[in-house]
């Protein structure tokens, strides 16, 4: 399998393990997915039946930060790292629909999401896009990319947008170094953007139930949610913006408390930042 780059990477598409951007894709509703990547998504679902809900508001939450990001805080460049599989409303789609000439560069480590995403996510004439095959493990490999040079100037502002990937990243794997490395090369001025899957809002009943199953081998567990505490040691040393860390439904959003979903069906914390 080749994208238009030339690249052949017909050896690194999994198709009998889940990945997280094509289960995610599910949740969507969308068909870039395989059998492996459905049973994990329904697996989770019937311990989390209000994921495809959580799905949804992150994505909501992405556009209204984009779209206050190259409006209010007139921010032209923007780093997508774990891009996952395009849909309607993506960050440059966003960004340009506010400034066309908006620079966007996508990263993910997923062959059939660069595959889609040079193919689908095309940049307005004003502005440009870029597409970086990394992985958030290895920041220095991203941040040395020829082509995020070529993009991005580092000497203006840049908005660093982690949607809904951190918490893929297991203590071990030590996030906060990863993160900071990716924060310290950003000129003053710049942005952080970042939702994070949390137990704080589940109900209790569903955090036991969830922990039998894991517990039985019935779920398996490839992300590590974080309290509210934990995602705010990710901001050290940042400006948070009003209104801090919060349910990502509950971030400036128009839609009315009474109208949105109930938070026990959002799990997820949603923050923006800015680096002074």
């Amino acid at each position: 399998m080749a994208d238009g780059s030339g690249e052949d990477w017909s050896g690194r598409i999994d198709t009998t393990t889940a990945h997280p951007a094509r289960r995610y894709n599910y949740w969507l509703g969308g068909k870039d997915n395989f059998a492996a990547d459905r049973e994990s998504g329904e697996a989770i679902a019937r311990v989390y039946p209000a994921i495809r809900t959580t799905a949804l508001e992150n994505r909501y939450f992405l556009q209204r930060a984009v779209r206050f990001l190259a409006g209010e805080a007139n921010v032209r460049q923007f780093l997508d790292i774990g891009t996952g599989i395009p849909t309607a409303d993506n960050t440059h789609e966003v960004a340009q629909s506010v400034a066309p000439s908006s620079r966007i560069v996508y990263v993910d480590n997923d062959p059939i999401v660069l595959t889609h995403a040079r193919a689908l996510l095309t940049s307005t004439p004003e502005g440009a896009t870029a597409y970086i095959d990394a992985d958030l493990r290895d920041p220095r490999t991203i941040l040395d990319d020829e082509s995020l040079r070529k993009t991005l100037d580092f000497n203006q502002p840049v908005a660093l947008m982690l949607i809904a990937i951190v918490h893929f990243l297991f203590d071990e794997d030590k996030p906060y170094e990863l993160v900071k490395t990716l924060v310290d090369a950003l000129p003053s001025g710049s942005y952080v953007v970042m939702t994070h899957g949390t137990a704080d809002l589940n109900d209790p009943a569903a955090r036991e139930y969830a922990l039998r199953e894991i517990q039985a081998g019935r779920l398996k567990v490839d992300a590590r949610p974080r309290s509210h505490d934990e995602v705010a040691a990710f901001f050290t040393g940042l400006e948070v913006l009003e209104p801090g860390i919060v349910p990502v439904t509950a971030w400036r959003n128009p839609v009315t408390e009474a109208d949105r979903p109930p938070l026990v069906d959002t799990a997820m914390y949603g923050v923006v930042a800015r680096k002074p």
